[in-house]
């Protein structure tokens, strides 16, 4: 059952007659009095609540409603009904404990698809049983990618594994080299969506007067330099995900237009006239504090508390010590598995692994395991090894009279991977991180021939 309460009759019997086509039980009120009535005896599915009930536009009288209701059903999602113009207002109701928020005048296919989301996430159909193990999760769901099993990993993926059938927006937070961009092909991959596109953007590299044409796309002759249509992102990512990482990093004038597309899922592309709508689900990352920007002015409140929907923290490497021999492993065996005998890890390197603070996370780890097996050329690596090839500022200046150039130790790092691998080319790009043309202008460049 979802309870509507809204003074506006109209407003009750459109939004009934809406629900009870898509299949919903409903029951609308016109005052606060009379739900509360209600939610005192029984536990709804979901409720739809007006934040005003008299001549004033404050909204205090919604927000008290909203925490009485918190009081009797502390875990029946609300949505909140408010103008455009009084987004302010839903701020205040989110903050107060409200699952998300529909403006007026409402698109219909918007409205149901935040009620179908509030529903699927507080049904229990959806819910992944608390405190599976790795094992256990890994016969239900595509998490192949992720490595680990520590306690603070494992509630991450359990995370994962309640909202990925869902398509509420996800706010993944974390340092540098957490991994964030594996966590969003995860909740893309076990979603419904898992078969359509999963666009990636870094809107750390977008500029201001490029962003519109970068994520909405342009038609010919839009601008100065528009020779020809383009596609934007969210185009791309129809019926599919995008993927908006570095969200920290967006200027003030762009955060407005993305709330714009992520509240109506609508869009003018540059040049046409006509919305463009789309089906899209959103999931963002950022290395930043959202809330110390939004004090600062910032970032936009509206649109921290719309992407922030469901947040996932991911823990640094130093948080989850145990996955580390885990993750050394992955990374060598996925270099060195094609030779004969492999390369592993001595007990005194995992030891040594263990006692490093990682600032830089997994990319930290997986950067100095590769480095020393493709330096080291040996097949067991041991402790010396990796502090020979350790990048920290400690390890530089201990080993500051052993310092070379940095070109003649990328010179060698590819003459070894080109031994290392018997000169294939590809190969040898792939695990040194760069484009096969990038390979060649470095052979080039320092003058090494292949066999």
């Amino acid at each position: 059952m979802i309870l509507i309460v809204d003074d506006d009759i109209a407003v009750r019997s459109s939004l009934s007659l809406l629900l009870k086509q898509h299949g919903y039980e409903v029951a609308a009120f016109s005052s606060p009095e009379e739900v509360l009535e209600v939610v005192r005896c029984a536990s709804p599915e979901l409720i739809l609540m007006d934040m005003n009930y008299s001549s004033g536009t404050s909204g205090e009288e919604g927000i008290t409603l909203l925490k009485q209701v918190k009081i009797f059903c502390p875990k029946v999602p609300v949505i909140l009904i408010t103008a455009w113009g009084s987004i302010h207002l839903a701020v205040r109701g989110m903050k107060a404990g409200a699952f998300d928020f529909i403006t007026k005048p409402w698109s219909n296919e918007t409205l149901i698809a935040t009620v179908n989301r509030a529903v699927e996430l507080s049904s229990k159909e959806v819910a992944a049983p608390s405190g599976s193990t790795r094992v256990e999760l890994n016969t239900k769901f595509k998490f192949n990618k992720i490595v680990g099993a520590s306690s603070k990993l494992m509630e991450v993926l359990n995370t994962v594994a309640r909202v990925a059938k869902t398509d509420a927006p996800v706010l993944i937070t974390g340092e540098s080299g957490t991994g964030k961009e594996l966590i969003a092909e995860a909740l893309h991959d076990n979603s419904s969506r898992g078969r359509e596109s999963m666009v990636k953007v870094n809107l750390g590299g977008i500029s201001q007067s490029l962003f519109e044409s970068e994520m909405f796309g342009h038609k010919k002759g839009a601008f100065t330099d528009a020779y020809q249509d383009r596609v934007g992102r969210f185009t791309m990512a129809n019926k599919g995900t995008i993927f908006l990482d570095e969200l920290g990093e967006l200027d003030l004038s762009c955060q407005v237009k993305l709330l714009r597309v992520l509240q109506e899922q609508t869009f003018e592309v540059l040049g046409e006239s006509k919305p463009t709508k789309v089906d899209v689900r959103v999931v963002c990352a950022t290395n930043k504090d959202l809330s110390q920007l939004v004090a600062k002015g910032l970032f936009r409140e509206d649109l921290f508390y719309r992407v922030n929907l469901i947040t996932i923290n991911l823990p640094p490497l130093r948080e989850r010590p145990e996955d580390i021999p885990l993750l050394a492993r992955h990374f060598i065996q996925r270099m060195a598995g094609d030779f004969e005998g492999g390369v592993d890890l001595s007990s005194g390197a995992i030891d040594y692994l263990l006692r490093q603070p990682f600032p830089g996370n997994i990319r930290e780890l997986k950067n100095l395991v590769e480095r020393t097996v493709l330096l080291s050329g040996k097949k067991i690596i041991e402790a010396e090894d990796l502090a020979q090839n350790s990048m920290s500022a400690k390890q530089v200046e201990v080993d500051s009279t052993t310092l070379q150039p940095l070109e003649e130790m990328e010179r060698k790092m590819i003459v070894k991977a080109i031994d290392l691998y018997g000169g294939n080319i590809s190969k040898v790009a792939e695990v040194l991180g760069i484009s096969r043309a990038a390979l060649y202008r470095r052979l080039e460049k320092f003058d090494i021939k292949l066999d």
